[in-house]
């Protein structure tokens, strides 16, 4: 499935799915989504890059090891609990912090820190498993 229209629609979707993954992690406290299902958008969006591009291409665009991100995210959702040990509080109780930013208040919080650890470990998890199962395809 590599013809040129998809080659030339890909870029397009990988994009808006990309961004809608990020719109669905930093809505889910307050809605469905979250982490983990922002991380299941961003690592469908890779696998069709990969389809679309080749599995080098869709690495380059990660520029990370997909499993070196997952397990960054492991340790930021691990570090999120361990920030409520400073606050003298049960591990993984949420903490917000409220910034003044312009007109508006920002509200950032450990839980939001969690969900990004989640989305992290997510992506890169499956986003691994994708490239494999791609790259081997690709061999035969």
């Amino acid at each position: 499935m590599n013809t040129l229209i998809f080659r030339t629609i890909a870029p397009l979707i990988v994009a808006v799915m990309m961004v809608f993954s990020l719109y669905a992690l930093l809505r889910g406290h307050d809605a469905p989504g979250g982490g983990f299902v922002g991380g299941l958008i961003a690592a469908s969006a890779v696998a069709i890059l990969g389809m679309s591009s080749g599995v080098p291409a869709a690495r380059k665009a990660l520029a990370f090891d997909p499993l070196a991100m997952a397990g960054f995210g492991v340790f930021v959702a691990a570090f999120s609990g361990l920030m409520s040990l400073f606050a003298d509080a049960p591990y993984l109780t949420g903490l917000w912090a409220m910034f003044r930013l312009g007109e508006s208040d920002v509200a950032l919080s450990t839980p939001l820190l969690f969900d990004i650890g989640v989305y992290l470990t997510v992506l890169g998890t499956i986003a691994s498993v994708l490239l494999a199962l791609q790259d081997e395809g690709e061999g035969e």
